[in-house]
């Protein structure tokens, strides 16, 4: 089977199908409703499951142990983990709910009928003797207790289980906030990891090593001390989770959205939850692009008001975590009718022109592919792990991604074993032009321990959707989903469209 890097004369090969239904199944444990032939759990589905039948299509699609298709035999996954081997199930897992529709969790989260398909064919693989893991790093102020318990991988745990099949669930924090109005009020150390935390230093490898942010970078937190302390003097550092760098196998399940920082949130920036610790990410460079920065577009004496008072603001809430933590409930809720929310304003660096989230995203993904269990980063891509992607775009989500996405019905599962090939093909199929990506135009360019090689555009995309089989450069643009950008990312990422100046 083609591996990641193995060749830059044949094309990568991206397997993309089409659900009969943009519809997810509603009964837990997501059971598929067809005895296929090499479905070992018996159990099946009270109702139709579009979303088993799209995944185990894709993993045919793509190749995977092609000689026993449609037989008992057929174990897709088997020449990429080894019987008693440990799997890493790598869903995006960011928050519980949406902001505007009780529902919306659908198209913000990587739905449990996709995991449980995955699941079980990693279980074929790996046998009564291996393990199968769910891992994630949400967002801090997120409940991993209700994520699980929304998904209902909870009740996929017990299935497994009464199997004799282990299935774990880690949350792989460290610490989770509860916060009020946007604002830390309390904090929560966690577990973490039971495989522990692994440290990273990427150095002159890493795609920050020619920019010019040191000092200025903007993490997960309020207090920049942290991620700075971790970007300087050469340093480039990153703290992963040691389950996911042991594993044999990292299966990363996307959700398809569009992202306020990245412009689309695909495999490449889904490592983002493979971290123990999100504030050694650098996230914004503070200051506007004429300083260096990319924070905001503007020069304007509004924003420069506003940047000041948040930033007066954020050294009380450190010096006196309660007292500042007060003050900055009542700015923020002040701040939001004065200067705008987020999702209406440019700031924070969710606009077109960040120049710091993609360099991140990209060092994750050459960590996964490098990097050692000894926290040493080698020249070749570790022999012993091997990371492969399928995205779940049954229904995705556009316009204010991330987190308060609109739904976009795509009936879309795309499988792939070199995540920025993958990437690439969902992006363009999405509607947005892989070029106008940083994320994804970077990864074909990598300065140093490359993540892809040749030209997206010459990418071969299987399909059993005729008007998406061929070259992915050669795709007519009328055939694609022409999902709607973030706001702030409108005009300047998509298909032939002129840009526009986000305000």
């Amino acid at each position: 089977m083609p591996g990641m890097l193995e060749s830059t004369a044949t094309p990568y090969r991206v397997a993309v199908t089409r659900t009969r239904t943009a519809s997810y199944p509603d009964v837990v444990p997501f059971s598929p409703d067809t005895a296929y032939p090499e479905y070992a759990h018996g159990h099946l589905g009270p109702a139709a499951n579009p979303v088993y039948a799209g995944v185990r299509r894709a993993l045919a699609l793509a190749g995977l142990d092609t000689a026993n298709v449609d037989t008992a035999r057929w174990n897709p996954l088997a020449d990429v983990v080894p019987p008693g081997g440990t799997v890493v199930l790598k869903p995006n897992l960011v928050r519980e709910h949406h902001p505007r529709d009780p529902q919306g969790w659908r198209y913000v989260l990587t739905h449990g009928s996709v995991v449980r398909a995955v699941a079980d064919y990693a279980f074929a693989a790996v046998g009564g003797a291996g393990r199968v893991v769910i891992a994630d790093a949400p967002q801090t102020d997120s409940s991993f207790a209700a994520i699980v318990s929304v998904l209902g991988l909870d009740e996929l745990r017990r299935f497994y289980r009464e199997r004799g099949l282990r299935l774990d669930l880690v949350d792989l924090r460290q610490e989770e906030w509860t916060t009020v109005d946007d604002v830390v009020v309390a904090r929560r150390r966690l577990p973490g990891d039971p495989g522990g935390a692994i440290a990273f230093d990427l150095a002159a490898a890493s795609e920050f090593a020619d920019h010019g942010g040191a000092g200025r970078y903007y993490g997960a937190d309020y207090d920049s001390r942290v991620v700075n302390s971790h970007h300087s003097g050469g340093r480039h550092e990153y703290l992963l989770s040691g389950t996911a760098l042991r594993a044999d196998l990292v299966v990363n399940l996307p959700k398809l959205k569009s992202h306020k920082k990245a412009g689309i949130t695909l495999a490449l920036k889904n490592l983002v939850g493979i971290n123990a610790d999100k504030n050694w990410l650098p996230h914004h460079t503070e200051g506007r692009p004429d300083t260096g920065g990319d924070e905001h577009p503007s020069r304007s004496s509004r924003h420069s008001l506003e940047r000041a008072v948040a930033t007066r603001l954020r050294r009380v809430a450190m010096l006196s975590p309660h007292l500042g933590g007060g003050v900055l409930r009542l700015a923020r809720h002040g701040g939001s009718q004065l200067f705008g929310d987020g999702d209406t304003v440019v700031r924070s660096g969710n606009w077109w022109g960040n120049d710091t989230v993609w360099r991140m995203c990209l060092d994750l993904n050459k960590i996964l592919e490098y990097g050692r269990p000894d926290g040493t980063v080698a020249d070749t891509p570790d022999p012993d792990r091997r990371h492969i992607v399928i995205v779940d775009g049954v229904i995705a989500g556009q316009r204010n991604g991330p987190m308060n996405p609109d739904p976009l019905p795509a009936r879309l599962l795309a499988c792939g074993t070199t995540p920025a090939a993958v990437d690439a093909a969902a992006t363009y199929l999405f509607g947005f032009d892989p070029d106008r990506v940083p994320v994804v135009r970077q990864a074909f360019a990598c300065r140093a321990l490359p993540l892809a090689h040749g030209d997206w555009r010459d990418i071969e995309i299987v399909s059993d959707h005729d008007p998406w089989h061929g070259r992915l450069g050669s795709l007519p643009v009328e055939t694609v989903l022409r999902a709607e950008a973030h706001f702030a990312w409108r005009g300047y990422i998509e298909h032939q469209s002129p840009p526009a100046v986000p305000r």
